[in-house]
This record gives structure tokens, sequence and C-alpha cells, in this order.
């Protein structure tokens, strides 16, 4: 018993190990990687992009990476735009930058956005919806106020991204290439929209809500060349979910974070935004109105004793 069990412990170093390992080399892709054509003349909206460690900042940094030729870049909070900013233009000083301080589901501000990629490019070719906070509260205590609040930011924002967008994707201009409409919207959901068990009441209902917003927009945007389609991470570690990993290593045990999917570790942003650029560029020319998972395999199963098939 002894053995097995500093095996088990051994094991789970030699993993958690490799997990680092992994993520470091993820994380890197900017460094050794070079610069890629997938985003090419480009001109995209990303909402949600003011976190350091956040879903919006990596998939920025990667369109600019892939040849974006003018990103709007939305947060509701000031504090890191000018540091995006000025990292992009620093590292890919071909690319526009465009940073707006504006709230994702101020319809207003979704709309301007739309129009002034409209009056500047003559175009908008990707609208990523990104923008969305967390709540932590128990059904008992989740009061209307907070519940409304959360729809708004998750729910509302991504309605306001897909309408307003999709009016812009609609518009024609031969001066800039684009004798036809079409165009590539995203948008953020979570794997606790697919089925419970990863987040509260409130947060799982708005992003069940932005799923079924992504499934149900592509049909009424049919023959457009319009696609929606929604990005439902699993437990990424980003600002949002901090607290969660601040606590693990507090007690010395990031290596279990995750564990229950069977890659057996959590995932960065940087994954995440590699969905992103799949999904904006052609590559996925004939993905349309799904709700692709990326969370290491996650919701691919019920509960399942770890070990145990039956």
């Amino acid at each position: 018993m002894a053995y097995n069990a500093t095996k088990k412990v051994a094991d789970a170093e030699e993993h958690y190990e490799r997990t680092k390992a992994r993520i470091e080399k993820i994380q890197s892709h900017f460094c050794k990687n070079a610069r890629g054509t997938r985003m090419q003349g480009k001109v995209c909206v990303i909402t949600g992009v003011g976190s350091l460690k956040g879903i919006g900042r990596a998939t920025a940094l990667l369109y600019a990476h892939e040849g974006a030729k003018h990103l709007y870049l939305l947060d509701f909070s000031p504090e890191n735009l000018p540091n995006l900013k000025s990292t992009i233009q620093k590292a890919y000083p071909d690319v526009k930058v465009t940073v707006i301080e504006a709230d994702a589901a101020n319809e207003a501000a979704i709309e301007d956005v739309c129009k002034q990629a409209l009056k500047e490019e003559g175009k908008l070719d990707v609208f990523y919806a990104n923008a969305g906070i967390a709540s932590t509260q128990p059904l008992e205590t989740t009061t209307a106020e907070s519940y409304m609040n959360t729809m708004r930011v998750n729910a509302l924002s991504v309605f306001l991204a897909i309408k307003h967008a999709s009016a812009a994707m609609k518009h024609k201009n031969a001066a800039v290439g684009k004798v036809h409409t079409g165009g590539s919207i995203i948008v953020t959901a979570s794997v606790a929209g697919i089925r419970s068990g990863a987040g509260t009441v409130d947060y799982s209902a708005s992003k069940a809500a932005v799923n079924s917003m992504a499934m149900t927009a592509s049909y009424q945007l049919q023959k457009t060349d319009i696609r929606v389609n929604a990005i439902c991470p699993g437990l990424i570690e980003t600002g949002m979910t901090g607290a969660t990993f601040d606590h693990a290593r507090a007690r010395g045990s990031t290596g279990k974070v995750g564990q229950l999917n069977p890659l057996g570790r959590y995932g960065v942003a940087e994954e995440i935004a590699q969905l992103a650029l799949f999904l904006g560029s052609d590559d996925s020319s004939y993905i349309n109105g799904q709700a692709l998972a990326a969370d290491g395999g996650l919701s691919a199963s019920h509960p399942v004793v770890p070990g145990r098939w039956a």
C-alpha cells in the first residue's frame, strides 16, 4: 500500500511537470513561431480584452501575429488598454490598433464600433464577443438583481454583438475587395452552458443562452456567408479564475487543478485564442452554428470514477 501511494504521488508530480512544460511551450508561441497570414487583411473587433491573462488579450495578440489589418479592442476597464495597444504596435507595427473603453452590453457602444470599422476600413470581417463576468453566489443567496446583471453582461452583450456585427458584415464594398456579404462572429460561452457542474445558476444560464444564440443566429443569417459560433472553455487560467489558482498555489495543490478532465490539467488563454483564430479565419469556412468545447475533454463524459469504466 505504501509503495502504491508513493508511486501515485510520483506519477502526479511527473504529470504536473509535463503540464508546466507543455503550457510554457504553448505560451511561447509568439516568440518561437514565425508570423502567419491566416488573418491577413481582416478587420476585427474583440471585446473583453482587459485582463493581462485573458482570452481577449491573447486573441488580439494572435490575430496581430497572423496579419490582421485593424483591431478594434474594447473593454469596460481602461486600465490595461494602453499596454495592450503598445504591446501590439511594438511587435507588429503594420497592424492598426484602436482601443475603446466601453461596456460590451451597451448597444450604442457596440453599434458605434461596427459603424466605425465600416467608416474607417470599409468592412468588418470578424467580431469576437468575448466580454463576460463570473459569479460565485449559490442559488440561495443569488438575488434577482445579480442574476439580471450576469445575464446583461454575458448574454445581452452577445446579442448586441450578433445584431450589429451581422448588419455591418452585410455591407458590401468592392473598393476594399468585399463584393459579397460575409464574416465570422465568435462568442465566448462556457462548458457551464452545456451542462451543469461548471458554474453557478446565473452564470450557467447566461452561457446556455450564448450557445443558443450562436445556433439560432446562424439560421437567422442563412445564405449571407456570416457564420456564428460559440467557444465553450473549460477551466482556463485567466484573471476571472485567478482566485481558484491563487487558492491552489497557497495550498501547494496547483497540480490538481483541472484533474477531472482526461488531459488532467487546466488550460491557458492562448489555447482558447487558437480556436478563436481558427473560427475567425477562412480555415473554418464550413463551421457554423456550433458550440465548440475547449475543455481538455471534460464535457465528453458523464462523471466516472477514475480507472473504472463500468
